[in-house]
């Protein structure tokens, strides 16, 4: 056993670069899909960068909510920042390599805010159940103080795990084909390249998805399960809409966020498909960072109105 794994360690190849074959290698017409994906960068960036600006300016959204909601729209852009400008770069410059450390570097990132958005949607789901099962209680419950550890604990949480993951990841030895049949640099097909037998960790991949995806999920089901019981104590059929449309939106998310996140990571290898995973890695990563703000503010009369003063004044002072 112990020679194998010498054999392995002396057929690791010098060149340390890996080559990332991009979307879909073999589609014809795949230049309509990068444009259409930038297309979508655009908006996202855009609509993000709007929504955490009217956040700041607009008094009437200084409320725990919306600064959740900043930090999520922060985290998108951020994500979807992860990926797509090197997935064009690579396209438009036909070069496909991506050097060891930038591939560990693009890993840690994308874990790091996919991980802070699960606890981050998870919390937003607390703010939403002490708003409507404990609404007299709610500005001494959800204070400053406890916006900010939330934010914190999202960062924090989702910066330690994607470090573990990261560096136990990018420690194995690679043999052979360093091709990445993917748009990014991703855990499971930096595994698929390692010499040594990797089974062992993958369980531990599993159990850490179980944790940050299974668990936030059941808390964030069993949260609206109370919130719905409480809406349907209300008589008020005015004050039961209004916090219908605001948890349909944060569910909405929820179903964006958490559906593609399981499908990648919670199956078993031997039915992963790289055409598959490449899919569901563009609803999660590129996709949903554009939906999200869209979801919270063309649904939002708070956000379409403080939209219409902040484009009141422009064009007042113009």
């Amino acid at each position: 056993m112990v020679q194998v794994k010498d054999m392995d360690k002396r057929n690791e190849s010098p060149n340390t670069d890996f080559i990332l074959l991009g979307l879909f290698p073999g589609m014809k017409h795949v230049n309509f899909l990068v444009s259409a994906i930038l297309l979508i960068y655009t908006v996202a960036l855009t609509t993000n960068s709007i929504l955490i600006l009217l956040i700041w300016v607009d008094s009437h959204l200084h409320t725990p909510m919306y600064f959740l909601l900043s930090q999520l729209a922060l985290m998108d852009m951020m994500l979807i920042s992860s990926t797509v400008p090197k997935m064009a770069t690579d396209f438009f410059s036909g070069r496909r390599n991506i050097s060891r450390v930038a591939c560990g570097t693009q890993i840690f990132f994308f874990l790091t805010l996919g991980i802070a958005e699960s606890i981050l949607i998870t919390l937003m789901s607390y703010d939403r159940y002490v708003a409507i099962c404990n609404p007299l209680r709610y500005a001494l419950i959800m204070s400053q103080k406890v916006c900010l550890q939330m934010a914190t604990i999202s960062w924090v949480g989702g910066t330690l795990t994607s470090l573990a993951h990261t560096a136990y990841t990018m420690h194995f030895p690679i043999c052979g084909s360093r091709e990445i049949s993917h748009f990014l640099c991703e855990v499971m097909a930096i595994l698929k390249l390692a010499c040594e037998d990797v089974s062992a960790y993958e369980k531990a991949v599993v159990t850490t998805t179980i944790m940050v995806l299974f668990i936030p999920l059941s808390f964030i089901l069993s949260s609206y399960a109370l919130i719905f019981l409480a809406v349907l104590r209300m008589n008020s059929p005015e004050g039961r809409n209004k916090a219908l449309a605001t948890c349909s939106s944060h569910l909405t998310v929820v179903i964006l966020y958490f559906g593609p996140a399981m499908l990648v990571y919670m199956r078993p290898s031997s039915y992963h498909s790289p055409k598959l995973d490449e899919v569901l890695f563009m609803l999660g990563a590129i996709l949903t960072p554009m939906m999200n703000p869209l979801i919270y503010s063309l649904r939002n009369k708070e956000v379409v109105c403080a939209l219409k003063k902040v484009l009141g004044r422009c064009l007042t002072s113009n």
